[in-house]
């Protein structure tokens, strides 16, 4: 027979149901248990006997006598043996005779504590420390301060700090604290064209300096690479065997090796002693954007519009990790020896911070909000920098901690540059180049370069530019399919060329 199910009003069954849900939050089960007091010391107690009984009771100087006597007293409560009795015996420590060749017997076991008498004598009888011998010639009374109106300090201003520290003060809170100002940037002579240097068939998009400084290679629209002299501007060779636009180069410091990539898929190792191909790297799924080569391991970093970056070992070919996570094409990688070894820029408007050993992201730094196109590590500092269309910003290693944006130059930023000098470049798709100084971000030149000759005024596009290893002469890659070399110009003073520079503290927005 059916049971007659009890009809509650909906005013109750609310009630009841707003009850059930308050007791199942109100409770917080992560939260430990309140502690209590009484059986918190008794545990404390019986700890303190069982593992600390044999050096709970070690002989100790005056001063600390007492603050001992009550820390074990709160703690032990009744398991603790009076400390009046003054012939206190320590048993739990070795025993050891008191002299060479003196014998272990019963009396000597026991190790009594010293008396206050002679602990005393026994530091009467110390040398003084040099700190105390400081501290006692300056210390003087309040009134000897007043009387002498500060000469015991500027007679003794060394020892005045000692005591000053060693009595738990600070030199600091003496001092008036400084308002914050602006650093000045730095003067830097401005830059100039010296030479255009034109054999490419295409757009000119990558550079690499070789590391004697001897001569650099580009990478072209034309399916081409060319090793130019860099003193003369001379060509001295091309290389082919790709099917697709050219988009990275690298040249090896630690080999005679020049990888590149491009656009059809491929990743090629070149010996340039017999100007070759040797090596394949197989893997990519769709066009291969940028390339680095690791400065310590023989590692080499490719990123593509596959959306990931691929570590690859240089002589056996192996993929090493796949690094996965950016959700649009990876645009710029950049390696370094110190940690993250990896950093990715990339159109998702993300750079990641890789770890090399486990292949994994260590931080994503999400400020940007445009397509992150390039990379710049600073050669001294540890720090680096990113260029995007809405912003270049400044980034500190290795969390990538933000430092400051460098606004002004409205434009898709393909490329960054920047010298020990700090003087940073950044070129852009309509063809400006701007120079910043690093340490304030402040705009020390535009340039504008005029096209080729025959080329439209459209065809003016920085797609790479990169210092040499002298950092006296600036190359750029050029949409003209050009490439100019910058020079500093000598003959520009701070007096010619002065700089102009108004501070904008309102404007150092983070994003």
């Amino acid at each position: 027979m059916a049971e007659d199910v009890q009809k509650h009003s909906v005013h109750t069954l609310v009630f009841r149901s707003l009850k059930r849900t308050h007791d199942m939050f109100v409770s917080d089960h992560a939260k430990s248990i309140a502690q209590d007091e009484e059986s918190h010391k008794m545990k404390m107690g019986v700890k303190l006997k069982a593992d600390y009984s044999a050096v709970l009771h070690m002989p100790v100087l005056k001063e600390g006598t007492e603050r001992v006597s009550q820390l074990a007293g709160s703690m032990l409560g009744h398991y603790a043996q009076p400390r009046d009795d003054p012939d206190y015996l320590i048993t739990g420590t070795h025993a050891y005779p008191s002299g060479p060749g003196v014998a272990l017997t019963a009396d000597t076991k026991m190790h009594r504590n010293p008396s206050e008498g002679g602990v005393h004598s026994m530091a009467l009888a110390l040398p003084p420390s040099q700190a105390r011998l400081d501290a006692s010639r300056t210390a003087s009374s309040v009134g000897d301060i007043h009387r002498h109106a500060g000469g015991a300090e500027r007679s003794h201003p060394h020892s005045t700090a000692v005591s000053l520290l060693e009595g738990g003060g600070t030199r600091n809170s003496t001092l008036a604290r400084k308002a914050p100002t602006m650093p000045k940037p730095q003067w830097h002579p401005p830059w100039k064209l010296f030479r255009v240097i034109s054999g490419h068939l295409g757009w000119v998009r990558s550079i690499a300096v070789e590391p004697g400084n001897q001569w650099f290679v580009t990478g072209s629209a034309d399916r081409t690479i060319k090793i130019w002299d860099l003193a003369s501007g001379k060509l001295k060779l091309s290389l082919t065997g790709h099917i697709s636009t050219v988009r990275g180069v690298a040249v090896s410091n630690r080999s005679p090796y020049l990888f590149s990539c491009g656009e059809d898929k491929q990743v090629k190792c070149w010996d340039l002693e017999y100007n070759k191909v040797i090596r394949h790297y197989h893997g990519h799924l769709s066009a291969v954007y940028d390339i680095d080569l690791h400065p310590t391991i023989d590692v080499l970093v490719t990123c593509s519009r596959d959306s990931t970056a691929r570590v690859w070992d240089i002589r056996s070919k192996a993929n090493v990790h796949t690094l996965t996570g950016h959700t649009n094409t990876v645009a710029t990688v950049r390696c370094q020896g110190a940690e993250p070894q990896v950093i990715t820029g990339s159109h998702d408007s993300t750079i990641r911070l890789w770890d090399l050993i486990a292949g994994k992201t260590r931080a994503t730094l999400t400020n940007h909000k445009k397509s992150v196109r390039t990379l710049a590590l600073h050669p001294r500092q540890y720090t680096f920098a990113s260029g995007s269309a809405d912003n270049i910003k400044q980034w500190m290693f290795p969390d990538g901690n933000f430092i400051q944006n460098l606004s002004g130059h409205n434009a898709i930023i393909n490329t960054l540059a920047v010298n020990s000098d700090g003087v940073l470049v950044s070129g852009a798709d309509n063809g400006t180049i701007h120079m910043w100084d690093w340490r304030t971000g402040y705009n020390f030149q535009r340039i504008h370069a005029a096209v080729q000759p025959g080329s439209l005024d459209s065809e003016s596009g920085i797609f790479a530019c990169m210092f040499d290893n002298s950092e006296s002469r600036l190359i750029t890659a050029e949409a003209d399919k050009t490439i100019k070399v910058y020079k500093e110009d000598d003959t520009a003073t701070e007096e010619s060329h002065p700089v102009n520079w108004k501070p904008e503290i309102l404007k150092r927005k983070r994003f």
